[in-house]
């Protein structure tokens, strides 16, 4: 029911969530020459140094008979996403601290305005991932259409955690520190530019309770190998378990810490 009321909130304020959101993305960039330009170079060279590195330097083969840089992007971009809406969405109160006295605005909502600012990059780039694998000779199928399914699965995911991180670190800033320590562990650890395979079959568990991998997976699945997350039962409900979870403590704790919030900023 909170969580009903909650997409009511966001449906109501939309114009304003689009027009923050529109707002942040330009501020990061601001006195920059190249401005917004930076929000897509970035990532690209990311996955071109990666592509060197690994087939060139590497000489990495093609991953299931995928050639590497399409395997190597379907992890990239979804990865991206996920990090770079997390470390705004962590950043949402701060960033927007005069909204907090604003008895009318219901200050939950700010992290959305960091997600959907992210969104608009990563869907430019979901473009880039069709579009690479036309010039590779693929043929569309009716499986890319579940990504949508796991975008919105890591928007509801990075909201759950947001909220949390979110309303922490007005009263503790070195989470935000922190939250980016952790991400660059996470880029390591999950099998994005290298294959769950190369784990001891009997430890792949242990990767698998990561929901991002189930986002990197499944993205690799849509495109790819053209599976259904319907054809994964268990590995889908423990995932959408973990977001609900997230949901609730999230929200539970941004309600217990919001009424302090204004004090501190």
């Amino acid at each position: 029911m909170l969580f009903i009321n909650f997409l009511a909130d966001i449906y109501a304020s939309r114009r304003l969530l689009l027009n923050l959101a529109k707002d942040d993305f330009k501020s990061r960039y601001m006195g920059n020459h190249l401005g917004m330009l930076w929000a897509f170079i970035q990532p690209l060279v990311t996955i071109a140094v990666l592509w060197f590195v690994f087939t060139v330097g590497f000489r990495a083969a093609a991953s299931d008979g995928v050639p590497f840089i399409l395997w190597l992007i379907t992890g990239m971009i979804p990865w991206f996403f996920f990090s770079e809406a997390l470390q705004n969405s962590t950043n949402a109160i701060l960033s927007n601290s005069f909204l907090v006295k604003k008895v009318v605005f219901r200050v939950s909502l700010l992290p959305i305005v960091q997600v959907t600012s992210s969104s608009l990059i990563h869907l430019f780039f979901v473009g880039v991932i069709v579009l690479l694998f036309f010039i590779y000779g693929y043929t569309p199928s009716i499986y890319w259409l579940q990504v949508f399914y796991y975008f919105g699965f890591t928007v509801i995911l990075v909201l759950g955690i947001s909220w949390i991180t979110s309303a922490v670190v007005v009263f503790l800033r070195d989470l935000g520190q922190l939250i980016g320590v952790i991400i660059q562990l996470g880029f390591w650890l999950t099998p994005i530019f290298w294959n769950i395979g190369m784990v001891p079959e009997k430890y792949q568990y242990l990767i698998k309770l990561n929901p991002v991998y189930y986002i990197i997976q499944g993205y690799r699945d849509s495109f790819i190998y053209h599976v259904g997350f319907w054809e994964k039962p268990l590995l889908s409900i423990y995932n959408l378990v973990i977001v609900m979870i997230f949901l609730l403590i999230g929200s539970v704790v941004f309600k217990r810490l919001r009424p302090h919030f204004a004090d501190v900023l």
